[in-house]
């Protein structure tokens, strides 16, 4: 069958966007192909920083013949429905539909709409211009006179199809005024003449002999390899950096990697702001010596040209940029030794965080405050949780972390020590960003730990506040990342504490913003109440955010997702630890035997109740009476309910909820024999009303250790 080549050849297209643009050429080609009934048997898109490709193998020569009955309305139905059924099937006239009949509905018209077959390179050059045009680049830019949008200017484009035993032939089309050829061109500056492709099979090849590697991930592989090869030669190991590489396999075609050295003395200068101006100014890797663990005073980067001195140019014009940048990141440092972080802090009350949530310095006294009374509850010591607190954002303002914002935490971290702040402190200060991400590890220390809760526990009170949640997939402010990361602190640290008094105090403190100050002026006004037990919807609403983070970890570590909902709907679920353990426990009754026949008569009691209340109009209230009980089994289930409810009770307040499942295992029998001897829907209605009393009766035992209702299956 017949393979599709496509090459788009421009300017250097930024290394960020070739991927992605990429994978939407692919995605766009392969679905316009198969919308026109051009099934394919596979396709890979390729990028490089001057061209993106594209091959699509197994395309059919040509699409098949439809034939589509369209049924339309009623013989006799009013002109405007004729019209509408004319236009949608592409009638001209009533004439060319036929008419069918049906026993129950009468006459009706019907449209045979028969499509012939099309040669598929007629196809493809149908829906190309306008799939270029349109093509969504996250930037793009007109050039010279023309309408055309791209992310540089496009210069030629390439396109055949046809099968593998033939001469393929030329797609053809235009896009203002770029014509689909066979010609490309190899390298910029090593072999930059033009040739001739016929398909996939000889593009790439070629293109590797005209210095051109089309595969990202294979120039990944050169690169990488070459320069691990270089390290070892030199002693060292490679520092890996995969953004870095990813980059810079966007940033060449033919890679050629080298090495450099800058002046030891830089190396007093901590290694993360070594590596952060390397990195950022020159796209360059940093080696380590792998005895001391520290960065050695060599580089790598990677070249797009062979050049004829071996080098030595391309390698001297890095190390002259380099050693100015480190030059300029020795000064940071150096400068920022001259001030003690407590002198910064003044600096943060002109910078804003939130026009309605105050100053950096607003926010750091809230963050105090909270740190202050998580402290003993996580056991940190409370005046170096204040500390801490106090000096977490200090280095903002610092040079360095105003050149690289990157470094932020871990420059505070670094100053603090060298100021002899406790160890405890200068570790708050830069773990109190974590986690930043799922692979990031949580603090452990408790100071960080108090800190860090309070940090991320006020940024999702304060934007709660002004309703800034997050809605679908936009979360400007990482308030997802925050929740999660107070889930996974709390979680693996295995910490008792519960959340909602702390989204209380946090939503208290921010009533110290100047209400008259009209960049802090709220949507709503904060109630005073939200510090005590009524009126706090909002608090209720966050506790429900981290309820559906939670969800989303335990879903990542294999937990049901409606075990989770079973139990925060019994309400008042803020210790995530016990939500945890309550979680596993029910998983673990719900697997077994007694757990699955006990959800299944709860859910059959349910269902009774539940149409007996809608009818009723009012919930089934009332304990049942013992006088009213006419079979054994009624007696005997009651008084199961009984036992099961104080013993699974006593467990929960010993927060042993195996031993809760356990007694509610005890239910399984009794309820097994109420359904099979009993008869509800007595003709006696109390009678019949004291067995739904008794159905509720199950239910409110079973809620005891979760809401059996959520549970699914």
């Amino acid at each position: 069958m017949p393979d599709l080549l496509l090459e788009l050849f421009s300017e250097e297209i930024p290394a960020r966007m070739q991927r992605r643009a990429a994978e939407d050429l692919k995605s766009l080609v392969t679905n316009a192909l198969v919308d026109a009934g051009l099934p394919y048997e596979g396709a890979k898109g390729f990028a490089t920083p001057r061209r993106l490709v594209l091959h699509v193998a197994g395309v059919p020569a040509a699409s098949a013949a439809t034939r589509e009955e369209r049924k339309g309305p009623r013989v006799g139905s009013p002109d405007k429905a004729v019209e509408g059924f004319l236009r949608g099937a592409g009638l001209s006239s009533i004439d060319e539909a036929t008419i069918q009949s049906d026993p129950k509905k009468g006459e009706f018209y019907v449209a045979v709409i028969e499509k012939p077959g099309r040669q598929a390179i007629d196809i493809i050059a149908e829906f190309m211009p306008g799939l270029i045009k349109g093509f969504p680049w996250p930037k793009s830019m007109r050039w010279g006179t023309g309408s055309m949008r791209w992310v540089r200017p496009l210069q030629s484009i390439v396109a055949t199809f046809g099968p593998e035993t033939e001469e393929p032939d030329v797609v053809p089309f235009e896009v203002e005024g770029v014509t689909a050829g066979q010609t490309t061109r190899g390298h910029r500056f090593l072999a930059d003449e033009a040739f001739e492709v016929r398909r996939f099979d000889d593009y790439a090849p070629k293109l590797e002999k005209h210095k051109v590697v089309i595969d990202a991930d294979r120039r990944k592989d050169m690169i990488l390899h070459d320069a691990r090869d270089r390290a070892l030669a030199l002693g060292l190991e490679l520092v890996d950096d995969p953004g870095l590489l990813e980059e810079v396999a966007g940033l060449v075609e033919w890679p050629v990697v080298l090495t450099g050295t800058f002046d030891e003395a830089f190396l007093e200068i901590p290694d993360e702001c070594i590596q952060l101006t390397i990195r950022v100014n020159q796209k360059c890797f940093v080696l380590r010596d792998p005895k001391t663990g520290k960065l050695a005073n060599r580089f790598v980067l990677t070249s797009n040209l062979e050049a004829s001195d071996g080098g030595k140019t391309i390698v001297a014009g890095n190390e002259k940029v380099i050693r100015a940048r480190l030059s300029d990141a020795r000064f940071f440092w150096e400068t920022d030794l001259k001030t003690k972080l407590a002198d910064n802090l003044p600096k943060l009350d002109s910078i804003v965080f939130h026009e309605k949530l105050g100053t950096q310095g607003e926010r750091v006294k809230r963050i105090e405050a909270l740190s202050a009374e998580i402290a003993p509850l996580v056991g940190a010591d409370v005046g170096k949780a204040r500390r801490a607190a106090q000096l977490a954002k200090a280095d903002l303002v610092s040079a360095m972390v105003y050149e690289f914002p990157e470094l932020q935490g871990l420059m505070g971290k670094t100053y603090a020590e060298k100021q002899g702040e406790d160890a405890s402190v200068a570790i708050a200060i830069e773990d109190h960003y974590r986690p930043q991400g799922p692979s990031d590890s949580v603090p452990t220390d408790p100071v960080a730990i108090a800190v860090a809760l309070a940090d991320k526990l006020d940024l999702l009170a304060g934007f709660w506040a002004i309703d800034e949640k997050p809605t679908g997939s936009k979360d400007p402010f990482a308030l997802r990342r925050a929740a999660l990361g107070v889930v996974r602190i709390i979680l693996e640290n295995g910490l008792r504490l519960k959340l909602m008094p702390k989204i209380r105090e946090a939503h208290v403190n921010l009533s110290t913003l100047d209400a008259s100050n009209p960049r802090f002026k709220f949507e709503a006004d904060i109630p005073e109440e939200w510090g005590g037990d009524e009126h706090f919807a909002k608090n209720i609403d966050l506790l429900s955010f981290f309820a559906d983070r939670l969800k989303v970890h335990l879903k990542d570590e294999g937990a049901r997702h409606d075990l989770i909902d079973a139990v925060f709907a019994l309400g008042g679920q803020d210790d995530l630890l016990m939500v945890v353990k309550r979680v596993e426990a029910l998983g673990k009754f719900v697997a077994s035997d007694d757990g699955a026949n006990l959800a299944a008569g709860y859910k059959r009691a349910v269902n009774i109740l539940r149409a007996e209340e809608k009818k009723g109009g009012a919930p089934v209230t009332g304990r049942p009476h013992a006088d009213h009980f006419k079979e054994q089994a009624e007696i005997d289930l009651a008084a199961a309910i009984d036992t099961a409810r104080a013993e699974a009770e006593a467990a929960v307040k010993d927060e042993n909820f195996e031993g809760a499942m356990e007694a509610l295992s005890k239910l399984r029998a009794p309820v097994d024999t109420f359904f099979e001897d009993i008869l509800v829907n007595d003709e006696d209605p109390d009678i019949r009303m004291n067995r739904l009393r008794l159905l509720s009766e199950i239910r409110d035992a079973t809620h005891v250790v979760a809401d059996f209702s959520k549970v699914a299956g």
